[in-house]
């Protein structure tokens, strides 16, 4: 399954972390985000709650960019 959720980054560098840090994530088979369309595109592992990864997702970029947002 795949799905797209909009995102608030303020560089493509930050954006280009939170990509490195979605496809990390356990359930998340690919991930592209887009910093000129402020979009994010998750690939989900078969069998994976998109909700709950997407959850974990978030965290993990918050770690890396605190000002980050994704908006499910």
């Amino acid at each position: 399954m795949k799905k797209t959720y909009k995102i608030d980054v303020d560089c493509a560098t930050c954006a280009n972390l939170m990509e490195t840090e979605t496809k990390k994530t356990a359930g998340v088979k690919d991930a592209v985000v887009n910093f000129m369309t402020l979009k994010m595109k998750v690939e989900f592992e078969d069998g994976a709650d998109a909700k709950e990864v997407m959850e974990r997702v978030r965290q993990n970029c918050k770690r890396v960019e605190k000002d980050c947002e994704i908006f499910l």
